[in-house]
C-alpha cells in the first residue's frame, strides 16, 4: 500500500503545485477596450484613446483600505519613473462601491499617492475591463486596444509577505516588449488585492417607460427633437433601440450630454448633467440590450420644436438679418449690430431666442452698447460689455437674478455673436430675440466684467499648456454667472478665488471643455464676495496632433479673434452689492486697472513686478519709477496702477 499511497499523494502535491502556477501560464484571448473619459481624484479628465500613440498604457486597480496597494507603492513608482520617458502613462482606476472622491483624495494625501486616479464613480468602466481585485495592473496596448497583461505588478507582495526584491516583474517584461515593437500574447497572472463588490444591478428590470424615457425627456430632447439642433430626434422607441450602441459610446466619452462641469465644485440652474446614479441605470439598461418592455412610449407624446415665445409675448421682437449658413465648412462667428428701434431707455429682464433654422444656430450671444465697434476690434467684447443672455439648445430663455436688470439706452445698438454650423445642406437663418422689459428700474445693474489675457502665447505641439489672469473686485460683489471661452486647443478651465485674507476657494471647474459648446453656468445660490476679493481664470491648452480638433500643431499660438487662434476669456456675471440703479457706480478706470492687472500679474502676489511689466512701459516710466512705485516693494499695485493711469488719462 505504501507505494500506492505515495504515488497518490505525489499526484496531489504536483496537483497543488501546477494550481499554485497556473494563472502564471494562462493563456486567453485579449479583450478589448473602448474609448471612455473619466475624472480623476483632482477633477482632471483623462481620455483613454487620446493616447493612441503612447508604446503602452497602464492601468492599476486601486482601492482605499488595500494593503497590497500600499505596500508595493515604491515599485508602482518605480515602474512609471521608469518608463516616463518611453511615453508610457501610469493611471490607477478606483471602482470600489464604498469609495468616492473625498475619501480617495483623503487615502492619496495619507499614503502619498501621486499617482491620477481615476474615479469610476458608476463602476461602468470597471465593469466593462472585468477588474475583480485592487491591485490588479492592465497593460493596454493602443496599437490595437487590446489588454496583452493582466495581473500581479510582480512577485514581491503577497496577503502578510513581503520580500526584499521581486524575483519576476511580469509588467515590465511585456512593457520591455511593446517599447520594442512587439506584439505579446495576452497573459494573466492573478494577483493578491481586495475584491471589488460591484453593485448588483439587472438591466432588464429597468422600465423603459417609467424610467428611461422621462430620463432622456428631461436631459436629451431639449435638443434630440423634431425640428432640434441634434442629427437625429429621440420620437420612438425604436429610435433608441436603433443608437442604443452610439448612446452608450458618448455617455462613456462624456461627449453626452453637453454639460462639461465637474460635479464635485458647484451647484448650478438648468442642471443638464447626469448625475452617476441616473449615468448607472441608462448604462445598465443599455447592457441589457434596451429592453422595450411594458408601457406607453412618452417620446411618442413630445411635439416638435414649436419656435413659441415660452415666456409670453414679448415687449420687443428683434429679428436679426437673414444669414446663408453653407452645407459644409466652418462658418466664422457673426457679430449683427441692430439699432436700438424703441426710442426710449429700457431695461431688460428677461429674453427669449428662436433660432430660423435650429440645426444651423449653435448658439447666439447678446448684449447692448452706444458704440459699434472699429474696424479690426474685438467685436467679442462690444457682446459682453453690456451682457444681455446666451443662447443654446435647452438654454432658450434666460431671466436676470431678481432685481436686477441690464439697462438699454435708447440711442444703443443691440449686438449679437451668432455661431453657424453647417449639417450637411444650405439653409438660411432669421433667428428672433425677444427682449421683456421692467415696467420700474429694478435695484440694481447686472454687470459684465471678462478676465482676459491678450498675452497668451502657445508653444507648438505642448500637450497641456496652461494661461491665466485675474480680476479684482474692487467693491463687495455678488457673482451670478460664469462662461469660460477659449477655442479649438481650450482643453479645460476654472475658476477660483482668492479672498483677502488669504483663502481659496475652487467655484467652477469645466475639466472637459468643448469649443462647441459655449455654456454659462449659473450659480444656484449666488455667491457674494468682499472688496479686494480676486477672481482667477486658467485655462489648459492641447496644441498637440492628438487633439483632433487643432488646427495645426506646429504653430505657436497666440491671442486672436479666429477660431484657430485663442483666447482665454472668462465672463463673469455679478451685481455690485451696495450699487443702486438710481445710484451707479461707473468706474472705467479702477475695472481698467483692475483688468490691466489681472494679465500682468502672473505669479498673482497682488502687484505687477518690473520683470512682469511690458519693457515699453518699464521704459516710459523710466527713473520716475520710484514716484509710480509709491510704498517702494518693487512692483505696482491696484492702487498704484490705478494712479498711474489716472495721470496717464
Amino acid at each position: 500500500m505504501f507505494p500506492v499511497v505515495f504515488f497518490r499523494s505525489s499526484l496531489f502535491c504536483v496537483a497543488l503545485l501546477l494550481l499554485s502556477i497556473l494563472p502564471q501560464l494562462t493563456k486567453a484571448s485579449a479583450q478589448g477596450v473602448d474609448d471612455f473619459v473619466l475624472l480623476d481624484q483632482h477633477g482632471k479628465a483623462q481620455q483613454m484613446h487620446y493616447h493612441k500613440d503612447a508604446p503602452a498604457i497602464v492601468l492599476i486597480v486601486h482601492g482605499n483600505g488595500c494593503q497590497i496597494i500600499r505596500s508595493l507603492l515604491p515599485d508602482y513608482r518605480a515602474l512609471r519613473d521608469d518608463y516616463a520617458d518611453h511615453g508610457v502613462p501610469v493611471w490607477m482606476i478606483n471602482s470600489n462601491l464604498q469609495d468616492d472622491r473625498t475619501s480617495i483624495v483623503n487615502e492619496a494625501e495619507q499614503w502619498g499617492l501621486d499617482f491620477s486616479i481615476l474615479d469610476d464613480a458608476t463602476q461602468d468602466i470597471g465593469r466593462s475591463l472585468k477588474l475583480t481585485r485592487t491591485g490588479e495592473v492592465l497593460v493596454i496596448d493602443p496599437k490595437t486596444w487590446q489588454i496583452v497583461y493582466r495581473g500581479a505588478l510582480n512577485d514581491r507582495v503577497h496577503f502578510e509577505r513581503q520580500k526584499k526584491e521581486a524575483s519576476n516583474r511580469y509588467v515590465r517584461e511585456v512593457l520591455d516588449q511593446l517599447i520594442a515593437g512587439d506584439t505579446p500574447a495576452f497573459a494573466e497572472n492573478n494577483g493578491p488585492g481586495c475584491v471589488i463588490n460591484f453593485a448588483q444591478r439587472s438591466g432588464s428590470d429597468i422600465s423603459y417607460s417609467e424610467t428611461i424615457a422621462p430620463l432622456l425627456i428631461d436631459k436629451c430632447t431639449a435638443c434630440h427633437v423634431q425640428g432640434g439642433i441634434a442629427p437625429w430626434a429621440m420620437s420612438e422607441y425604436r429610435m433608441i433601440q436603433g443608437f442604443a450602441p452610439m448612446i452608450r459610446e458618448v455617455l462613456r466619452t462624456k461627449r453626452m450630454p453637453p454639460w462639461h462641469v465637474d460635479p464635485e465644485v458647484g451647484e448650478w440652474q438648468h442642471d443638464a448633467g447626469l448625475s452617476d446614479e441616473q449615468t448607472a441605470i441608462l448604462m445598465a439598461w443599455l447592457e441589457a440590450g434596451a429592453p422595450r418592455g411594458n408601457g406607453e412610449d412618452p417620446l411618442k407624446n413630445i411635439p416638435p420644436l414649436n419656435n413659441k415665445w415660452t415666456l409670453g409675448e414679448p415687449d420687443l421682437i428683434i429679428e436679426v438679418p437673414a444669414f446663408k449658413v453653407p452645407a459644409t465648412g466652418i462658418v466664422e462667428y457673426q457679430y449683427p449690430q441692430i439699432p436700438n428701434p424703441l426710442g426710449r431707455d429700457a431695461w431688460v429682464i428677461a429674453a427669449t431666442v428662436i433660432p430660423g433654422d435650429p440645426k444651423a444656430v449653435h448658439h447666439v450671444l447678446m448684449g447692448a452698447n452706444t458704440e459699434l465697434p472699429d474696424p479690426g476690434e474685438s467685436q467679442t467684447s462690444e457682446v459682453f460689455d453690456n451682457y444681455i443672455m446666451g443662447y443654446a439648445p435647452g438654454n432658450e430663455s434666460a431671466h436676470m437674478p431678481e432685481g436686477t436688470g441690464v439697462f438699454v439706452p435708447k440711442d444703443a445698438f443691440y449686438s449679437l455673436q451668432m455661431h453657424y454650423t453647417p449639417y450637411g445642406r444650405e439653409a438660411t437663418d432669421v433667428t428672433r430675440v425677444g427682449l421683456y422689459f421692467a415696467d420700474e428700474p429694478p435695484r440694481q445693474f447686472l454687470r459684465q466684467e471678462v478676465i482676459v489675457n491678450t498675452r497668451l502665447e502657445i508653444p507648438a505641439h505642448a500637450a497641456a499648456h496652461e494661461e491665466a489672469a485675474s480680476f479684482r473686485f474692487y467693491h463687495d460683489a455678488v457673482i451670478y454667472a460664469l462662461t469660460p471661452h477659449s477655442h479649438y486647443r481650450g482643453k479645460s478651465s476654472v475658476f477660483k478665488l482668492l479672498y483677502p485674507d488669504g483663502q481659496e476657494e475652487l467655484i467652477l471647474s469645466v475639466p472637459n471643455y468643448d469649443f462647441n459648446w459655449q455654456r454659462t453656468y449659473s450659480f444656484e445660490q449666488p455667491k457674494r464676495v468682499p472688496a479686494g476679493t480676486r477672481m482667477i481664470h486658467r485655462t489648459v491648452y492641447d496644441n498637440s496632433s492628438n487633439n483632433p480638433g487643432n488646427p495645426d500643431p506646429e504653430q505657436v499660438v497666440t491671442w486672436g479673434l479666429q477660431s484657430a487662434q485663442e483666447m482665454l476669456y472668462g465672463s463673469v456675471s455679478y451685481a455690485w452689492a451696495d450699487e443702486l440703479a438710481i445710484a451707479p457706480i461707473h468706474d472705467d478706470l479702477r475695472s481698467d486697472a483692475a483688468q490691466f492687472l489681472g494679465v500682468i500679474d502672473q505669479d498673482f502676489d497682488g502687484k505687477a513686478s518690473k520683470q512682469e511689466l511690458p519693457a515699453r512701459m518699464v521704459e516710459r516710466i523710466g527713473k520716475k519709477w520710484r514716484f509710480v512705485d509709491t510704498n517702494g516693494d518693487g512692483g505696482l499695485d491696484h492702487s498704484e496702477v490705478e494712479k498711474l493711469f489716472s495721470r496717464m488719462q
